[in-house]
């Protein structure tokens, strides 16, 4: 049995994920969260109860974190993406906390990483313009020392999905 700390802090085990029915309850999920229990059991082959039972059992267990809307980021006039690759010289935890604060109040961040390699951390913004962009940046600055901000815009999304790979869980 392997170990595994999921993201929402919980321990859990791969063996939550019990078999190929589970895997395809996931692949469904991750396709459509809005199905019914009812239309997932009919395409796993399991009556609605035990369905349900099964995907109460991944939440529990954390590998199904929260369900969530996707929302188009052009209607909501979000048509600039950027990657903003961050260095600093403080490696501290008082610096780490007080960014992980500054970068939370910035609703323009959707995404950040703590990298490995000459860039420290990687934030995905978006914003509608490069105005937005410029006020984010200032207020980005504002937050904590930064020794180095370098940003890409993003000309063409060419993969975007929230679908986890299935692939790499042991077989049962």
């Amino acid at each position: 049995m392997n170990n595994a700390i999921l993201a929402n802090g919980h321990q859990s085990t791969y063996s939550s994920i019990v078999d190929q029915i589970d895997r395809k309850i996931l692949q469904l999920l991750q396709d459509d969260a809005d199905r019914s229990s009812r239309e997932i059991a009919d395409e796993v082959g399991l009556t609605p109860t035990p369905c349900w039972r099964r995907i109460q059992n991944l939440e529990s267990n954390g590998v199904i974190r929260r369900r969530v809307a996707l929302l188009d980021p052009a209607a909501l006039n979000l048509s600039v993406t950027a990657l903003v690759q961050i260095r600093t010289n403080d490696h501290s935890q008082r610096w780490l906390e007080q960014f992980k604060a500054g970068i939370d109040d910035l609703p323009e961040v959707v995404e950040a990483y703590r990298t490995s390699g000459e860039i420290d951390y990687m934030l995905k913004v978006m914003v509608p313009d490069m105005a937005a962009y410029d006020a984010f940046y200032k207020r980005l600055i504002a937050t904590v020392d930064l020794y180095d901000v370098r940003t890409v815009f993003v000309m063409e999304s060419m993969k975007q999905t929230t679908a986890l790979p299935l692939d790499y869980l042991p077989t049962t």
